[in-house]
């Protein structure tokens, strides 16, 4: 909790965070089960996913280099309206669903997404000028306690909301969750660019972003463990299918699919103090992600057994928790500020669009074989994957936490504590 007691501006964003992902999350339960409901096809699903895994790439390739170019607390700002409106317009559009084609979901699902993920990046690069180097494990821990505990409340809210009062609802939660989110991030203080924002405008700043990444193979290496864990082992993509057409537990025991994993992760964060004691981060991430894999393979085996199916989502969420804890730490604690804008936009790009990916990849197994098969295989592949990853590269295994770069504080923006 020190982030919290040392820094206002950063109790004043973590605030604002908790708006954004607790309200977020009922919508990324509402926009598949709309699509599913509309085509009955776990194909459809994933391309819904595969929609916004392309809004998010688009924008985590440019919109890094507005973030570090801009005002940080602007960005975020415009990020939040832009997709409050996107959920208002899905919130319309549900009111008249005979009115409302299939593609005009995905096309608004596009637009939120690319929003959520310029907002996500730019809160990102944000929180380490806000906290004390020494204690940004903690600070980013204490956002990983909002994005599982919305992802636990979120979801099974939301499946509560739409089995009662129907999708119009369901979104409008969102809509109304932006406005204290907007307002928060607006009494920040300015978070201008250092160095005045010198940033390569168009095709350049992705590729000054990019190439960095290349030059280091840690980061490299981060990332490609993380969209293996997510595109393989992200079978999110059929838990309609799973709900509504396997074990028949309606669009309540929907939300609980989703929230399971959540329950692991915050269980997991709560007890993360041990966390800015590690050292060997990279040997850490490799065995998060087994157990990951293992137990969503575990999940798929569980069958009809519906309390060890959630254990092990569970299980599985925990994990994830830890993965992603020390994949942020390495990666905000190897990057100078005047980059963080673009590789944050980058890791966000790399965190959200993997699962979308994943979405596909699991909702095409499931129209190929079984919703079943897709979940088993999707977990065995991603143990695998990381198996695989940890041999071919020692950089990742062997890394350990040294020494941490100086964060630079830009004019305008509030000096660490």
């Amino acid at each position: 909790m020190t982030p919290l007691r040392e820094s206002r501006d950063f109790r004043r964003l973590w605030s604002s965070q908790f708006f954004t992902v607790w309200c977020r999350q009922v919508v990324i339960v509402a926009m598949p089960y709309q699509v599913y409901v509309a085509t009955r096809s776990s194909l459809a699903v994933g391309l819904l996913g595969a929609t916004q895994a392309a809004a998010i790439i688009g924008t985590g390739l440019y919109g890094g280099g507005l973030i570090d170019r801009f005002d940080r607390r602007r960005i975020q700002i415009t990020g939040k309206v832009a997709a409050g409106l996107a959920s208002l317009a899905l919130a319309v559009g549900a009111l008249h669903p005979a009115l409302t084609p299939i593609w005009v979901v995905f096309i608004l699902a596009a637009v939120g997404t690319a929003a959520w993920t310029l907002d996500q990046s730019a809160r990102a690069a944000t929180v380490p000028r806000l906290v004390d180097p020494r204690i940004l494990p903690s600070a980013l821990s204490l956002g990983q306690v909002l994005i599982q505990g919305g992802a636990i409340i979120g979801p099974a809210a939301g499946g509560l909301v739409i089995g009662f009062l129907g999708l119009t609802w369901a979104y409008a939660i969102d809509v109304t969750g932006c406005i204290p989110a907007t307002l928060l991030v607006a009494s920040l203080t300015p978070q201008r660019p250092v160095d005045g924002g010198i940033v390569r405008r168009g095709w350049r700043a992705p590729m000054e972003g990019l190439s960095y990444v290349r030059r280091s193979p840690i980061l490299i290496a981060t990332f490609v463990a993380d969209l293996n864990a997510t595109i393989f082992g992200m079978p999110t993509a059929v838990f309609p299918a799973l709900a509504l057409s396997v074990f028949r537990i309606g669009p309540a025991g929907l939300g609980l699919l989703y929230s399971a994993p959540a329950v692991g992760a915050f269980a997991a964060t709560l007890l993360s103090g041990w966390v800015p004691r590690i050292r060997r981060q990279g040997a850490f991430i490799i065995g998060a992600i087994t157990i990951w894999g293992l137990a969503i393979a575990g999940f798929g085996l569980a069958g009809r057994v519906r309390w060890l199916g959630l254990l092990l989502l569970a299980v599985a969420g925990a994990g994830d928790m830890v993965s992603a804890v020390f994949r942020q730490t390495i990666l905000q604690m190897s990057v100078p500020d005047s980059m963080r804008g673009r590789l944050s936009a980058f890791n966000t790009m790399v965190v959200m669009s993997g699962p979308r990916l994943g979405d596909l990849e699991a909702g095409a197994v499931a129209a190929l074989f079984t919703p079943v098969i897709s979940v088993v295989s999707g977990g065995l592949l991603c143990v695998a994957g990381i198996a695989a990853i940890a041999a071919l590269s020692p950089t990742l295994r062997d890394y350990q936490r040294t020494s941490i770069v100086d964060v630079q504080v830009a004019p305008g923006s509030a000096p660490a504590p």
